[in-house]
This record gives structure tokens, sequence and C-alpha cells, in this order.
């Protein structure tokens, strides 16, 4: 930034954030790439070392370029000659480049823990023969550490656990036994965060001891076919995400107030078989804010519902035939119910025909199993959602949930059969409920 001074008949070309004082500076440094804070020393003698002072390092493939470019070992240790802060807030390393070797790797690691690093990231595809070093797992500065080494161990070898200050881990591909997360658990004894992505080996996550860990997510990518933890037992756990392939088995679960489940499995006679449906419906019941997939087949077949005590209620469904019965039991079982917010899409898995095969073969009787109670005809497909039946469906909210005084249905692209601007005349009315229509497919927001 510059402006222009005068004084007396001459003028004066001032560069204000030169000016700053160096804290500032290396303040703003802290939200740029490394490779382009070090870039600011050609501007001027005055910026030639602001940079090598900064209070955080970030090295990514993603960022930093117009054009992707993969960060080099070399590059990044003729960086770190010329770093000279003391004290590191921030280290984060992302790279897919060729087969860093493990001294690189151990060097990296300790540099940022020689200066006493608060939040550290790590990010490589595979390194051959790499085995985490002792020392890293013994540090009392991380507040923060996410770390992602494609098949590596995380198995301390000759020494315990002590991440004395660890508030938030998140761990991606690693291989994880029970005995390797129970030793890590033991070592961070203010634990409030555990992400885990695509771990492998582990089959019994037992969160039981950890009294501070209260958000946990588990994510398995389909298609890796990662084998996941098939019982959790959290205790302590508030807010809860799982993606899985298969059904995990709730063993404690008794503190939630907050959980997304999206279970994806061969078949739906596998969850019906299963004792996950009533897992999850147990856990409803103890939710004080709900995002769930919901399984229609349940009201369907008869399964009992219990009672909610939920303020808000996020749905993230279809809007068809299939999800109806599913969402009106779900919207009359929870009582005090403020807030409907609902998510429409066409979601990547689908199970229609699942429905209809599964019920068949109980025998349930083709024109009674998706009749209407309400009256109204729903649509097989989402593409089959027009206007009126957007009329139906906000209707249906507010006969089956009489204590929300706001609902926020959101349409996503594969909703593009009504007319956004035809609602206003077909939307019922409702002088205690403020009801706000958002549609991607049109970039509209309708207020009412």
């Amino acid at each position: 930034m510059k402006s222009w001074c005068r004084g007396g008949d001459h003028r004066r070309n001032v560069d204000l954030i030169s000016s700053l004082p160096n804290a500032i500076l290396q303040h703003i440094l802290i939200y740029v790439p490394t490779q382009l804070a070090i870039s600011t020393s050609v501007l001027s003698r005055r910026w030639r070392h602001v940079w090598s002072d900064t209070p955080s390092l970030s090295f990514d493939d993603d960022t930093g370029t117009y054009r992707r470019r993969v960060v080099h070992a070399a590059w990044i240790n003729e960086t770190l000659t010329r770093y000279t802060a003391p004290k590191m807030i921030k280290f984060h390393l992302k790279t897919n480049m060729i087969n860093p070797t493990a001294a690189d790797v151990d060097r990296w690691i300790q540099f940022s823990m020689h200066r006493s690093v608060e939040n550290l990231s790590l990010s490589f595809g595979f390194v051959d023969g790499y085995k985490i070093p002792d020392f890293f797992y013994i540090n009392s500065s991380i507040k923060q550490l996410s770390f992602q080494i494609l098949c590596v161990n995380m198995i301390p070898r000759r020494c315990s656990v002590s991440w004395t200050s660890l508030e938030k881990l998140s761990l991606r591909n690693c291989i994880l036994s029970d005995e390797s997360i129970a030793m890590i658990l033991c070592g961070c004894p203010i634990l409030e965060s555990l992400a885990l992505f695509d771990c492998h080996k582990l089959k019994v996550l037992d969160l039981s001891k950890s009294l501070r860990l209260t958000t946990l997510e588990v994510i398995n990518d389909i298609r890796f076919r990662v084998p996941e933890p098939s019982h959790i037992v959290a205790p302590h756990i508030h807010h809860l995400r799982l993606r899985y392939y298969k059904s995990p088995i709730f063993v404690d679960v008794s503190s939630l107030t907050e959980a997304n489940v999206d279970v994806s499995v061969h078949s739906l006679q596998e969850i019906l078989e299963s004792d996950f449906l009533q897992a999850i419906l147990k856990m409803l019941e103890k939710l004080q804010n709900a995002y769930f997939w919901l399984l229609s087949i349940a009201e369907v077949c008869g399964v009992t519902f219990p009672m909610l005590k939920i303020k808000a209620l996020t749905l993230e469904t279809e809007i068809y035939q299939y999800a109806i019965p599913g969402i009106q039991r779900l919207l009359q079982n929870s009582l005090g119910l403020k807030m409907v917010t609902v998510h429409a899409r066409g979601l990547y898995k689908s199970v229609d025909s699942e429905y209809d095969n599964y019920l068949d073969l109980q025998d349930f009787n083709l024109d009674q199993r998706w009749k209407p109670k309400d009256g109204v005809f729903w649509n097989r497909f989402s593409s089959g959602l027009d206007t009126k039946l957007v009329a139906s469906f906000v209707e249906l909210v507010l006969k089956n949930a009489m204590t929300i005084d706001k609902m926020v249905p959101q349409f996503y692209r594969s909703y593009h059969n009504f007319k956004f601007e035809e609602l206003v005349q077909t939307l019922p009315q409702n002088n205690t409920v403020s009801i706000i229509v958002l549609s991607t497919m049109h970039n509209g927001t309708l207020i009412i």
C-alpha cells in the first residue's frame, strides 16, 4: 500500500506496509505459504529477512503458485537453514514428492520440535522403510497434531507416549493397533478431539479413560476397504462423526449431543439383520442435535422409534417416497423441536430398489408399503420433485413438527423440476414459523 504525501511543493512516496513493525508484518506472513513469504524478500532491503523470523512455516504442493509444483526436499532443507525464529506456532508440510528419505522426514520433525512448535501438520505419500523415531512421541509443546504417512506403523517401540499439551489429534493412513491407540491416548491427558482417517488394524476403539475427549471422527474411504474398528466405547464423546462401509457396534456413547453417521453397506438386509439400526435409534434418544441419513424402512417395518428430546434437527436426505415415512416419524417423535434444516440432495448411494426387494421377501403388500398417509403421492426419484411437492414437503414438516419456529429447506442441483418463483403462491402460510427456502439450482433465497 502506498500513499502520496505533500510537503511544501514536493510529493513523497510512502510505503505504509513497510513502515509497520516486524511483529505485524510477520503476523501477516503467517497466513501465506512460505514460498510466497520468501518472495517478499526481493521487495526491498527492509523486507529481506522479515520472513525468516515469522513463527510459521508452510510447505504445500497445492498452494503458493498458480501451477501446481511439488516441493523438493533440498529446497525445504535450504529454507530451514535460513530460518531464524526461536519459537514456532505452526509447521505445515504437505507434499507428494517422490520418496523423501527417512533422514529428511526425521530432520523436519526434529527441527519443528526443537522450536517448541504448537501446531504440527505433516502429510506425505510413501516413505520407504520409514519408522517413526522415539523422540516424536515425547513432546510438551504440541497442541494440535496432524500426521499422515502411507502405511507407517504408529507403534512406540522403546518409549511411552508423552504429548502432555496435545488437545487435537488427527491420524491418516497409519497402521494403528488397539495397543498403539491405547498407548497414545494414555499419553494425551488433555486430548479433546480425535480424528482417524483410513487407519488400518484398529478393532476396538476404547476411549473410556480419555475423560476430556469430547469429539470423535472416524472416516474410511469406501474405495480402499480399510477394516474399521468394529466396537466403539466412547462414554464421554459429545460430538461424533462416522463414515464407514460397514456397521459399527456402539458399546457406549451415552454422552452424545450431536452425531453424523454415514454407513455404506453391501445391502440393506445387512443393516436390518444386525443390531446397527437399533443402536442408531437408541443413540437418537440421547441427542440434542441429530444429523442422520434416514432409514424409512424402519418405519415401514414397524421398528419402534424412541421419543427424542432435541432442539435442532438437520436432515441430509433425498426427498422422495422412500424417505418420507422416516422423516414423518422422526419429526413426530422429536419433542421440543425448534428448528429443522433440510439439505435435500441426490445422495451418492441409492437403496430404493433394495427397499422394495427386501419388503418383497418379507411379504409386504406392494400397494400398502408406500401408500401415502397424507394423501400426497410422492415422487419416486429426486428429479420428480416439482413445485407442488416442495410445498407439500414444507407442509408435512409443519404438521409433524408442531413446536418449531424456524425451517430452512435447501435444495441442491438434482432438484431442478420445481419453479422457485412459484413457491410464493404454493407454500402454506404460517404466522408462527419462519421459513427460509434456499436453492443452489436457482441461486435464490425465499423468506416467508
